[in-house]
């Protein structure tokens, strides 16, 4: 069995939030914030280590309300995202601002992170089922292989959308074998009666079925994959001049370019489990609520702390 690595990207700005910040929300009966369950959720699956992917200001604070009492659990490392943790001789625009994105994110873990490994989003509520389905997979995954072979936790649209404003989705097209044949980035959606609505990359109206699979952002990788992951960053910087101060360099492009090149093969891992979470502020009491519901229905202690 191989050892692995949750990374959390948990650098994010959170525009859309307010002036909080929105991964150290407490939601917990016991002052938890959503980390902590996707934490204890990783333990129980079986993960070995957890790297924290956050900005230099935020470490303190970081460090304090979560990171200190996880590494007397689990092994802990931090990695620092920033606007200019670019490669060698490449210079950030002058008036860039944000960070480059999911993809940059994983990107700054290549020095701390050599084993099989799982990504998600500090501020998204994942379930139990995805963690374990995809803690098996890099578990068994064969490291030998010159090959790439991912994996994707595939969530249903209908469980992922919020009910205070829309939100942004992998859209995945899965083969009848439950491989990734595609995902696409698709903005502003929202649900509309018993459809979901959004728009395409090229701004276009869609409508999508709610039983349509979408992506997370979670994600399970070899450790071959940040050789790619490096090639493409390079090639992103070189020809995003048309938006230099706002482009971003995301992980479902970059799997997604794989995938549709067939140099690789990803396993979309099917759960059921209903997402939630904080993108704004009106979802914190929706999750709260959520999150009690699950702790007297016996899925989670009354204090995980």
């Amino acid at each position: 069995m191989n050892k692995t690595t949750l990374v959390i990207m948990a650098a994010g700005l959170g525009s859309r939030y307010g002036s909080g910040i929105k991964q150290l929300e407490q939601v917990g009966p016991s002052g938890e914030i959503i980390m902590d369950y996707s934490i204890y959720d990783a333990i129980h699956a079986g993960f070995d280590k957890i790297v924290f992917i956050i900005r230099h200001d935020l470490e303190q604070e970081f460090k304090e309300i979560i990171g200190d009492r996880i590494a007397k659990k689990i092994e802990v490392e931090y990695v620092f995202q920033e606007v200019d943790a670019l490669p060698k001789g490449i210079k950030k625009p002058e008036e860039r601002k944000k960070p480059w994105g999911t993809g940059q994110a994983v990107l700054c873990c290549r020095n701390v992170v050599k084993e099989p490994f799982a990504v998600i989003n500090a501020d998204d509520f994942y379930g139990r089922q995805a963690f374990e389905k995809v803690h098996q997979f890099l578990a068994k995954t064969d490291l030998n292989s010159p090959d790439y072979h991912f994996c994707m936790a595939g969530f249903i649209l209908g469980n992922t959308l919020s009910e205070h404003g829309t939100v942004t989705r992998g859209i995945c097209k899965v083969t009848e074998q439950n491989l990734l044949s595609k995902v696409e980035e698709t903005f502003a959606l929202k649900k509309q009666g018993m459809m979901a609505v959004g728009k395409d990359s090229m701004g276009e109206e869609i409508l999508l079925d709610l039983n349509t699979l979408v992506s997370m952002n979670m994600w399970g990788f070899t450790p071959n994959f940040m050789e790619v992951l490096e090639d493409d960053f390079v090639n992103f910087l070189k020809t995003m001049d048309q938006a230099p101060l706002t482009a971003e360099f995301l992980l479902p492009n970059v799997v997604g370019h794989l995938v549709t090149q067939k140099k690789a093969v990803v396993k979309v891992l099917h759960t059921t489990d209903k997402w939630f979470g904080v993108t704004y502020q009106e979802d914190k009491q929706a999750v709260v609520d959520s999150i009690c519901r699950l702790v007297k229905e016996g899925s989670y202690p009354t204090s995980i702390l």
